[in-house]
């Protein structure tokens, strides 16, 4: 049996920063990311990009519902890997 494919800290503020236009240093984890651009088609291209790389935690709802990227760290990375 294959082990869960999970993605990285880095991975998700890359991806995120991508989404934004803007350099990961830019991304402040603090920050509503809908107040920095972000909108729900970016969010849902995010949410396929994530499960297609098999992070099945990924979840429109969950990451809509508190769009502030320290709360998708929570639940995008596992705390290992934090």
């Amino acid at each position: 049996m294959s082990q869960p494919v999970t993605i990285g800290r880095r991975d998700v503020i890359a991806d995120v920063a991508a989404a934004l236009g803007v350099a990961p240093e830019e991304v402040p984890e603090d920050a509503d990311l809908t107040d920095a651009g972000l909108d729900s088609v970016r969010l849902m291209s995010l949410v396929e990009k994530w499960r297609s790389a098999g992070a099945e935690q990924a979840d429109f709802a969950t990451l809509a519902a508190e769009p502030v990227l320290s709360a998708w760290l929570d639940v995008l990375v596992p705390a290992d890997q934090a």
